[in-house]
């Protein structure tokens, strides 16, 4: 595993704060965007990539004092969909999640199944924790990657998972909406974690969420028991000014003002990196 000389990001691009390297494991190499000092926290972007939205959220994380990496898994770093006319936002996503879906990298169909990407990503967390030092390395997963996070979590250096409306395998009948893309053996070694009392997973989704369907949260609390933490929002506290249904709780769809319980929401994932990652107390 290697990680190459970092550059700075052009000057107006959202990413502009951040570094850009690369980092390889086992042939495959991707590109990584990183800020900040302290524990290393590995965000993952959601369709259709890092956008803006993604971008504010991590500088939030870095604000709190921890070391934000993101990874480039797909998409064009730092492209603002919100800008581009509606039919050409969703061309542009259309395009982003095929090429997903057909790379052998993601598994989007398969029932109890770990992506090939996510062996990639632990590698990535091991590399960062070495790099940044600390108790652990924390991740957030959205949308798309939103299972990653747990995935990671059978490496014991993962102390504090997050997902962001996990998406994955993709709902299309009963099982699929109950199911996590995750292999059985990754499983029990993450239900195995939590019988231990040392891992802590935050789940956030709305209510009325297709994409990331109630009946996954009830597997993760009937698989989990006391170690997973679900977040439900009804769906009237969403952003209204996002033209598609309540869907990203940490970006698109987050109200970030105070009492706002998306706010509330981030402020629980921004909570559980300060006292799993740089052991504070938990701020009230």
């Amino acid at each position: 595993m290697t990680g190459s000389t970092e550059t700075e990001f052009a000057n107006g691009s959202p990413l502009e704060a951040y570094s850009r390297s690369s980092f390889t494991h086992e042939g495959l190499t991707r590109d990584i965007y990183r800020r900040g000092s302290g524990p290393a926290v590995i965000v993952i972007a959601e369709m259709p990539g890092i956008t803006p939205k993604v971008v504010a959220f991590a500088d939030r994380v870095v604000d709190l004092g921890c070391t934000v990496v993101m990874p480039a898994l797909f998409g064009e770093p730092g492209l603002d969909p919100n800008a581009m006319a509606v039919p050409a936002a969703a061309l542009h996503m259309a395009a982003t999640l095929t090429r997903a879906c057909v790379a052998k990298e993601f598994t989007v169909w398969s029932l109890g199944e770990t992506s090939p990407i996510v062996g990639w990503l632990r590698a990535l967390a091991a590399h960062e924790h070495e790099r940044c030092g600390g108790p652990g390395v924390g991740a957030v997963g959205m949308c798309f990657t939103g299972g990653y996070a747990l995935s990671m979590a059978v490496d014991d250096r993962l102390v504090a998972p997050v997902l962001s409306q996990p998406s994955m395998p993709i709902a299309l009948g009963r099982r699929h909406k109950a199911a996590l893309d995750i292999s059985p053996a990754d499983l029990d070694r993450v239900k195995e974690r939590a019988r231990r009392g040392d891992l802590e997973v935050l789940g956030l989704r709305f209510c009325g969420d297709r994409l990331a369907p109630g009946d996954r949260f009830r597997t993760l609390e009937r698989e989990l028991g006391e170690a997973f933490v679900g977040v439900e929002i009804p769906d009237q506290f969403a952003n209204k000014t996002v033209p598609f249904p309540p869907h990203g709780v940490l970006t698109e769809h987050l109200i970030d003002a105070p009492g706002q319980p998306t706010r509330d929401a981030l402020d629980l994932v921004l909570d559980l990196f300060r006292r799993r990652l740089l052991a504070e107390e938990s701020v009230d």
